[in-house]
């Protein structure tokens, strides 16, 4: 059915647009652009930031382009010199309190206000004052807030309020004084704030960013008494050529891989690998789970974001989270146990770093029951954009590289191992598993279609052999919350259920490659980012977790066997009940 359409101009040109839609995107879907700072479609359409200023015949004074409907025979100017004059002053009274640290901002070049007001021309000193001070907040491990180049656009508050039902931040005062904050001052660490990241991912500016440990990697490599080693996590390769101007759904694995043997690290390793062998941790405890009818749902453990959102505010489902550690977790784990063995390495000596999409990862390694062999399973864990610094910083020309391989004998991941990145992935893995276990037979079909796609939940019944298994996938956790509460409620049952912190899965994860408004609003990242991955499984010929080759050897030669005594101990993790 043809959608009802209206009749505008749009600078004297005329145009035939949705009839439901604002300026802002009737504009855009005649593809003219309109500044903005403060709006992110769906999630922070408040008229806040004043720079999608235009004029309307009939209207009195400009309107918020984001805001205002369109209707018919509406005549609309854009690029006025009064318009032009407005939004010009508008920024200058952003920048008037603003700090303006922008050479040694972690956002320069990149930064959604510094864009607009070099193509405004701007006078960054037009207005002066007395500015507000704040310190800076960088009580976790994994982000840091910056309230003095905050400009109050708000969209991180939405992102945490809105998109991910948290709402641990918040505008604190009022006029001059208002400043974005938690409630009674509180530091970021004092709140149930669950690390997700999208906060980083919404901001426009440098107000807030991933605390940096790349020093802490440059330096141990530089130690010659060191053995540091790194894992790509399996999104990585989908969004890290965005570091350096590839478009968003470019596969750069082959050249990931030779950038991070160029920056010096004595093995570079495919995180698919314990994927693989999370899949064949976590199958096994879902089958059993099941047999029983014990602690049901499962529910999969490999987002520390949704962790830590289940301890805080649905503690009576911890003991459904799978027992297995995360695949970074379990790479530091088998490598300080299993590898440091093999080879003669004190795990003392051995710095693990896994490159991830992920600013809960950095919580994540802090965790207690995290240190299989009396250390730490992982010591670092940088984001994609800690891991784009440190290659530009090192002035490796990235596009120049010729593709490498990861490093053996942990270079083998399977196709179900690489959809992790994705929203429904983990579960697809897991049934291609389980599937054949249960059935005893090769699968004929390895896509499970019905868990596929980025809505925020879906549900799907599978007949598996005899049995009736039903499954759910959810991403973001104000998606969470309302399928964890149809199930609190008994109106709702599963078997099994995947949980991802990040609207779409790790390839949206907190730690990834930031993108303008522009683009967040107009082009679908989750999905371009994930197609990545399921090409690439479309493309392998290992697919399925319990065929991985390298994962039988770590269990002939050292775990045994999935569910393992030997396999619990290293694996596998316990959690606690936070509550609020």
């Amino acid at each position: 059915m043809m959608e009802n359409m209206v009749n505008v101009k749009i600078n004297g040109k005329a145009y035939s647009v949705p009839a439901n839609s604002t300026i802002l995107e009737a504009a855009r879907y005649a593809g003219i652009d309109i500044p903005t700072l403060c709006y992110l479609k769906d999630i922070n359409e408040i008229g806040a930031c004043r720079l999608c200023l235009v004029e309307v015949k009939g209207a009195r004074g400009l309107c918020a382009a984001c805001v205002y409907p369109v209707n018919e025979g509406m005549e609309i100017q854009t690029n006025t010199p009064a318009i032009r004059k407005a939004r010009k002053t508008n920024l200058e009274l952003v920048l008037s309190a603003h700090k303006k640290k922008c050479l040694t901002c972690v956002r320069s070049t990149s930064c959604e206000l510094q864009k607009l007001c070099l193509e405004y021309g701007v006078d960054e000193d037009h207005f002066q004052g007395n500015n507000n001070v704040y310190p800076i907040d960088s009580t976790t491990p994994y982000i840091v807030r910056d309230n003095e180049k905050c400009i109050l656009c708000r969209r991180c508050v939405a992102a945490c309020k809105n998109m991910q039902a948290i709402g641990v931040i918040g505008a604190n005062d009022r006029g001059f004084d208002t400043h974005i904050a938690s409630a009674f001052e509180q530091t970021l660490d004092q709140t149930s704030c669950i690390g997700c990241g999208q906060c980083i991912v919404a901001c426009p500016v440098g107000a807030l960013y991933e605390k940096d440990d790349t020093q802490k990697v440059l330096d141990a490599i530089a130690d010659p008494t060191k053995h540091v080693a790194i894992c790509a996590a399996p999104s990585i390769r989908a969004t890290l050529g965005e570091c350096f101007g590839y478009e968003p759904g470019t596969d750069v694995e082959g050249k990931m891989v030779a950038a991070m043997k160029a920056l010096g690290f004595d093995g570079v390793y495919d995180m698919n690998l314990t994927a693989d062998l999370t899949i064949m941790e976590e199958a096994t405890e879902f089958l059993g789970r099941f047999k029983e009818g014990k602690n049901l749902p499962l529910i999969t453990s490999c987002s520390p974001g949704w962790v830590k959102y289940c301890e805080h505010y649905f503690p009576e489902f911890t003991d459904n989270i799978s027992s297995c550690k995360s695949p970074q977790q379990m790479f530091g784990a088998m490598y300080k146990t299993y590898y440091a063995q093999k080879v003669g390495l004190d795990p003392k000596d051995i710095v693990f770093v896994s490159a991830i999409p992920c600013t809960a990862k950095k919580f994540e390694v802090t965790r207690d029951h995290q240190n299989a062999a009396g250390v730490p399973d992982v010591d670092i864990a940088i984001t994609t954009r800690e891991l784009g610094r440190m290659i530009q910083q090192a002035g490796i020309d990235f596009k120049a590289l010729e593709d490498e391989k990861f490093d053996e004998p942990f270079g083998i991941g399977s196709g179900a191992g690489v959809i992790f990145g994705a929203t429904g992935g983990v579960m697809e893995a897991a049934l291609r598993t389980a599937a054949e276990v249960i059935e005893g037979k090769e699968l004929q079909k390895l896509e499970f279609e019905n868990v596929r796609g980025t809505e925020g939940i879906k549900k799907a019944t599978y007949k598996i052999g005899e049995v009736v298994v039903r499954v759910a996938v959810v991403s973001g956790t104000a998606n969470a919350k309302k399928l964890l509460t149809a199930i609190k409620n008994g109106e709702e049952k599963y078997d099994f259920i995947e949980v991802m912190a990040c609207p779409g899965g790790c390839v949206n994860g907190g730690g990834q490659p930031t993108q303008p408004a522009v683009v967040r609003n107009n082009v679908d990242l989750k999905a371009l980012r994930a197609s990545v991955l399921y090409t690439a499984d479309k493309n392998m010929d290992l697919r399925k977790s319990h065929e991985n080759s390298a994962v039988k050897m770590l269990y002939d030669e050292y775990f045994g066997a999935p569910a393992s005594h030997k396999a619990h101990e290293i694996l596998h993790t316990k959690y606690v009940k936070r509550g609020l």
